[in-house]
């Protein structure tokens, strides 16, 4: 890896690893490597990619107290960061979107949809006053509304539908300006409760998984691989879908439990009673009502917007975060919205929070306390748009006049100290010159 980019996923990983309150010296112990080019974008995902993988390693190998040192493969990374489309299951590729989960245009811009889950799906139709699950239905009922309006309906229904918003439009959104306003990531000790469950037996970490795609589910996938017991839980009549589970329940065991049924609820409260992490990722407030937190417990809480601001109790998901805080136009324009190479909100957010995971883990065991984590996917994207050297082509060229006009023009990539910045004449009139050379 080159000089200047190793500099600058060093620097990220670095910032994430203050974040997590890590170590500076354990640091060194990270290499990067592997082939370059991958998960190209206008942002630089790939320093997101590389440096969350990267302190999911040195968490653990921190945990684990030994000297081993992390190698980030970006081979390794940008695979992983698209599992859900290397999946194959009897040679058959994974359901990705649904069809009415896309970009639509509205009256005035995009609404961008999701409705992979069958509720979702429903709340959606019925929002818009469709009768059948069609396509060209439901384009026809959002292109005569407005963006918002459509955004708002949808999600009062139970839906998910989110408006294209610029940038700079996000930031002047009472969310955007509440997710700004934060951290990237909160790590709290709560009390001085001894270490939750006793650990000195040498078992693993007792894990309990109530979350759903992606960013959870990989959270919890990294800590089954680093040794964690997880078993995810899931309501019965509202299963993860099966392509889902498929990649990203990889290395646990899954049950189902109706929490509104008095034994389930029981099991749960016993399951919760031994278990060293709780990792919940449905919107904020959804489960607060069955009273999940225990003394000594490290409780790591994912949401899409925060739990805080007038989108805090909102469901979302990575392609829906990417649209309402202006990377879709970052990623395309407003006329013709992109998106990143890979949901790497949803990966790296998991990645970040295994690692907070497993730092939580060990501060514990140093200390003891209850421990808080929270993170959502609003906040990974701003660190992403705002945190990280991007490409911007605007600080490699310059404007001057000329004899053909004001231009504008790239500066030459040929640099050292003490070299020229630019060239010492313009562009003249083709063939005006007199042929012969200067000073003669």
């Amino acid at each position: 890896m080159d000089g200047y980019v190793d500099s600058t996923v060093r620097g990220a990983t670095e910032s994430l690893w203050s974040a997590l309150g890590g170590d500076p010296a354990l640091l060194d112990r990270v290499s990067y490597g592997g082939p370059s080019g991958l998960l190209a974008a206008r942002l630089p995902v790939m320093d997101l990619a590389r440096a969350t993988v990267a302190v999911a390693g040195l968490a653990a190998v921190e945990r684990e107290g030994g000297a081993a040192r992390v190698r980030v493969d970006d081979g390794a990374v940008a695979t992983a960061f698209v599992s859900e489309r290397h999946l194959r299951v009897d040679g058959r590729a994974p359901v990705s979107f649904a069809p009415l989960s896309r970009f639509w245009r509205a009256a005035d811009g995009w609404v961008r949809t999701h409705a992979n889950y069958p509720h979702h799906r429903a709340a959606l139709l019925t929002a818009l006053g469709v009768d059948a699950e069609s396509e060209e239905a439901v384009a026809a009922a959002i292109a005569e509304r407005p963006a918002v309006e459509v955004e708002t309906a949808v999600y009062a229904a139970g839906g998910l539908a989110v408006a294209l918003r610029t940038p700079r439009e996000w930031a002047a959104h009472p969310q955007g300006r509440e997710v700004a306003a934060r951290p990237l990531l909160t790590a709290e000790r709560l009390d001085d409760a001894a270490p939750g469950r006793d650990r000195r037996d040498g078992r693993p970490p007792r894990v309990l998984d109530l979350t759903r795609v992606i960013a959870g589910p990989v959270a919890t996938r990294t800590l089954a691989l680093l040794g964690a017991d997880v078993l995810r839980i899931d309501p019965p009549h509202r299963p993860e879908l099966p392509d889902q589970h498929t990649d990203t329940d990889i290395g646990k065991r899954t049950a189902a439990l109706d929490l509104a049924r008095p034994s389930d609820r029981r099991t749960l409260d016993e399951l919760l009673d031994s278990a060293d992490v709780l990792v919940t990722g449905y919107r904020p407030g959804a489960l607060e009502r069955f009273g999940l937190h225990r003394p000594g417990l490290v409780v790591a809480r994912l949401s899409a917007w925060g739990d805080y601001g007038p989108w805090g109790e909102r469901r979302g998901f990575d392609s829906l975060v990417q649209v309402a805080s202006g990377i879709a136009v970052t990623e395309g324009s407003p006329e013709r919205p992109g998106a990143l190479p890979a949901q790497a909100l949803d990966h790296g957010s998991g990645y970040l929070l295994a690692a907070a995971v497993l730092r939580s883990l060990t501060e514990q065991d140093r200390e003891g306390g209850t421990r808080l984590v929270r993170l959502a996917l609003a906040q990974t994207g701003h660190w992403l748009s705002t945190a990280l050297p991007r490409y911007e082509p605007e600080r490699h060229l310059t404007e001057r006049d000329s004899p053909l006009g004001r231009l504008r023009y790239a500066l030459s990539p040929v640099t050292y100290d003490g070299g020229p910045a630019d060239w010492s004449r313009p562009p003249g009139i083709a063939g005006a010159d007199a042929p012969e050379w200067l000073g003669a």
